[in-house]
């Protein structure tokens, strides 16, 4: 029976070859999707590492130290620094906003810390800025050291570039010191939306609590999480729509081969040897197609304008998810062979 369905897969390869590139094309999507509800996640834990804070001491009541953080005066910060088991403090700044490039304009994250101190990434070209009017930008943002770029009504000249720093699907970060960054975000008043530390804060100051860097990467990608559960979606859509073209290639065959079944049922083949060929070519059509789509994925990946970051997991699940949809799909013409009348093998034509 496994002979026969190949040599049945062979006999119609033109339709199976449709077949496995169609679900190809939809695992290829699928895996693209995927990596980029994961370049969400890995852009905002890279930026939050690229801090080097350990924790983020925020306002009681706000969600986190970027999105959602309510500003406040850092009268806490002496103590905190003071404390044991903090090795460094500092007063952090966040906000959106927009940089100005000649004529372009481009959405920005900004943040803002004292030169050295916790809070400020270390940069890859240039140097750190120093004063208020300097900053350090992601090379996302396409311009280098010596150039100046135009942020909240400010001229800045850009002293440092952070490789490939961005946040809420590809926006690129520019980093201030405090004082800049208090004067583009909070008009020039003494306020910080968090307290950066390196090491470990025991108690913590009345009307304040401790976030680690996890809440802190949650709490940056707060307004994707709509977005991340659209493509999620999607996604759950795409396999069923690989199921269904499976599913009708190999119910198609069926139909086909329903004298060839009666055959073999009237000669005391087992059922399950005829189960077994069809749901054999359900697999073989989406293994391939697995095979096809990751690399079609590799293909699709660097056009989107977006961080397309496929998990190594997901490459691991495919042919898993695919081999399932594969059994699932060939349930139509499993139940079509199976129900075949062994007397169809001696009717006329």
């Amino acid at each position: 029976m496994l002979i026969a369905a190949l040599r049945d897969m062979q006999w119609r390869k033109r339709r199976f070859a449709i077949a496995v590139l169609s679900t190809a094309i939809i695992f290829a999507m699928t895996l693209v999707l995927t990596g980029l509800a994961n370049g969400f996640q890995v852009e905002a834990e890279r930026t939050v590492d690229s801090l080097g804070v350990d924790q983020f001491v925020v306002k009681a009541g706000a969600s986190g130290p970027f999105v959602g953080a309510t500003p406040f005066a850092p009268t806490e910060l002496r103590r905190i620094a003071a404390a044991p088991g903090v090795d460094a403090a500092a007063p952090l700044a966040y906000a959106g906003g927009t940089a100005r490039l000649g004529h372009a304009t481009q959405n920005v994250c900004i943040y803002g810390a004292p030169p050295g101190g916790p809070g400020m990434p270390a940069v890859s070209e240039g140097r750190a800025p120093a004063g208020p009017d300097e900053v350090a930008v992601s090379s996302a943002l396409g311009r280098g050291v010596g150039e100046e770029v135009e942020i909240a009504a400010y001229t800045l000249r850009i002293v440092g570039v952070v490789e490939n720093s961005t946040a809420l699907a590809s926006l690129p970060n520019v980093f201030l010191t405090a004082d800049g960054a208090r004067r583009l975000v909070y008009g020039g008043q003494q306020l910080a939306s968090s307290i950066g530390i390196r090491g470990t804060l025991e108690n913590v100051p009345e009307g304040f609590y401790v976030m680690n860097r996890s809440g802190a990467v949650e709490d940056l990608i707060r307004p994707l999480h709509v977005a991340v559960t659209s493509i999620t979606i999607v996604a759950v859509l795409l396999w069923i729509v690989a199921a269904l073209i499976v599913g009708s290639v190999v119910y198609l065959s069926a139909l086909d081969r329903l004298r060839d079944f009666a055959v073999f049922k009237s000669i005391g083949v087992p059922t399950r040897s005829v189960m077994a060929g069809l749901a054999l070519q359900s697999v073989i059509v989406t293994l391939l197609a697995a095979a096809v789509g990751v690399g079609l994925s590799l293909v699709l990946g660097p056009l989107f304008p977006m961080q397309v970051i496929v998990p190594a997991q997901a490459y691991i699940a495919l042919p898993v998810i695919a081999v399932v949809i594969g059994l699932i799909a060939s349930a139509a013409g499993l139940y079509r062979a199976v129900s075949v009348d062994p007397a169809l093998a001696f009717a006329g034509r």
